[in-house]
């Protein structure tokens, strides 16, 4: 059975400070900052195809999602 990924106590705390910061945000500012997360994670997962496709010459159809 596959455990859940844990994140370090540092990241804990990252995490925890974030809520803080999100939780006085305007809607307009949730907003904009949800649409800004979803580019980056975007951007990541694009990166992470790209690198595998380059380090192990991975067809990019097989990550097509």
């Amino acid at each position: 059975m596959n455990q859940p990924i844990k994140l370090s106590l540092e990241q804990e705390f990252s995490l925890r400070s974030f809520a803080n910061q999100v939780q006085y945000m305007s809607l307009e500012q949730a907003q904009e900052f949800l649409l800004k997360l979803y580019e980056q994670m975007l951007i990541q997962e694009t990166t992470y195809k790209e690198l595998l496709k380059q380090e192990w010459e991975i067809d990019s159809g097989a990550f097509s999602g």
